[in-house]
């Protein structure tokens, strides 16, 4: 396998990592968000295990073995009420759009177009949880968040 193609299988495997844990999260944002916000954590909920499902594919396409969701995931901050469920799942879409950006830069052809998509369906789910967008979605997010990605524990 050539080294763009190691990168850019890693770069799946880290899109494919972040679209479990966002899963997770949205199940999370389901049980806390409110009625009129339900529809819209729902529909985030259904987009990322779509999502999910795909790069799985890519991922075995490619002749790997996609990386397995964890059994839990430490959320950034406790979701208590509806407020907190709506920054969480602003604060998912962000880490989601961030991997995308890794995507992007790594893939060529229709996969740069598909992960140039989710990136772009990533910011504007962020930019409604949070009432307002960010100047380059999926990369000022990178900076603050490099080390504090959600993680998985047992």
């Amino acid at each position: 396998m050539s080294e763009a193609s190691k990168r850019e299988l890693g770069a799946l495997q880290a899109a494919l990592a972040a679209e479990h844990a966002a899963v997770y999260g949205y199940g999370v944002v389901g049980g806390r968000i409110r009625e009129e916000r339900r529809a819209e954590a729902r529909a985030a909920y259904d987009a990322h295990r779509a999502r999910r499902d795909a790069l799985a594919r890519e991922v075995r396409d490619l002749g790997g073995e996609p990386v397995a969701a964890a059994a839990g995931y430490a959320l950034p901050f406790p979701v208590t009420d509806a407020e907190a469920a709506g920054r969480l799942a602003a604060e998912l879409e962000d880490r989601v759009a961030g991997v995308y950006s890794d995507l992007v830069r790594a893939a060529g052809g229709q996969r740069r177009g598909t992960a140039a998509a989710a990136l772009r369906e990533a910011a504007v789910r962020a930019a409604r949880w949070r009432g307002g967008s960010v100047a380059f979605p999926g990369l000022a997010e990178r900076a603050g968040a490099a080390g504090a990605s959600a993680t998985p524990t047992a």
